[in-house]
């Protein structure tokens, strides 16, 4: 555990946590409306969960069976709302698009997205990988997880998730998923295991770690309504599943059985004004092994953000500064 102060915040003049190489199409991303309206007019768009009523019944239900929103009084648990709270600060290539974020152990792994331009590397956070693997040409990385002895790694619009050696990197073989691939996270549930899987809505998908199968899902609700926008996920040694919300500086946890957000996590003001001028969406967490603290980060951020989640209030931001969601 770490001791519960804050440190400063401090630029640090170490070398990019992982070394990435973009080009001119930097600008061009998946979430750009204005460059691509025809790539992602369907973002916004919501799966509907369904809310059953159910009986009471003696038995109970598998921890891995697809979740079930039961009864009203499911929709009227309090959120609880969060600040983070700097740690410590790493530096971070700020021409890496970060896609997802994970630790094994003292290695980090990070995925990258854009067409081209599109990796999964590996090393020590706060300096530059050890290994690293480039997806080619028409691949869009996405999320990644550890499970075993298997990294996967998703793909936007490509419908294939990679199984990969966590050691090297290396491919071993590909597999085929309907719908977009976003965030993954790798859960053990009253010892068994399953992946969580987003795709940009309100839904997550349960699948095994061996086979990438689909074996059930949940809706995401906050208030009795869908919480879209569930982007890259962290599930985390409390049972809860992390996930930012794209576009925005908001990060939720969620209640994987239910599908209800327990908590809103207010990731704001992390960049100075500078930095957020060359930044694009928050995105990347990744829980820091043997602490309560998590690794926070955003695609082409200049830093890493080692923080704590700690009780905050409405409308308080760190630093001061308005809420603003970053530019599309």
């Amino acid at each position: 555990m770490h001791k519960p102060f804050l440190l400063a915040v401090t630029a640090m003049s170490a070398g990019a946590l992982f070394l990435g190489i973009t080009g001119a199409g930097d600008d061009v991303t998946r979430h750009d409306r204005t460059l691509h309206p025809a790539v992602v007019a369907d973002h916004g768009r919501v799966l509907a969960g369904t809310h059953v009523t159910a009986p009471a019944l003696s038995i109970a239900p598998s921890p891995l069976m697809e979740g079930v929103q039961i009864g009203r009084s499911a929709h009227r648990s309090p959120v609880q709302l969060l600040r983070v709270e700097v740690r410590d600060v790493l530096p971070h290539d700020p021409r890496v698009f970060t896609q997802g974020l994970e630790f094994r152990g003292a290695t980090l792994y990070e995925s990258t997205g854009l067409v081209g331009q599109s990796s999964v590397r590996a090393g020590p956070p706060g300096r530059p990988p050890m290994v690293r693997a480039e997806l080619p040409v028409p691949l869009f990385g996405e999320g990644i997880t550890v499970a075993g002895d298997r990294l996967w790694q998703l793909t936007w619009r490509n419908g294939i998730a990679i199984e990969r050696d966590p050691q090297t990197l290396r491919e071993r073989r590909r597999v085929t998923y309907q719908g977009e691939g976003w965030g993954l996270c790798h859960q053990r549930v009253a010892g068994q295991e399953r992946l969580v899987m987003s795709d940009g809505t309100d839904r997550l998908t349960f699948r095994d770690p061996d086979t990438f199968e689909a074996t059930g899902g949940i809706s995401v609700r906050q208030d009795g309504r869908p919480a879209t926008g569930l982007n890259e996920l962290e599930c985390a040694p409390n049972g809860s599943v992390y996930a930012n919300v794209y576009p925005t500086d908001t990060i939720r946890r969620i209640d994987p059985h239910t599908g209800i957000v327990t908590a809103n996590l207010d990731a704001s003001a992390l960049l100075t004004p500078s930095e957020r001028r060359g930044a694009k969406q928050l995105n990347g967490i990744a829980a820091v092994p043997g602490t309560d603290l998590f690794l926070i980060t955003g695609k082409n951020w200049p830093r890493a953000f080692r923080v704590a989640f700690v009780p905050g209030s409405r409308g308080s931001l760190p630093g001061g500064r308005q809420r603003t969601a970053p530019s599309k």
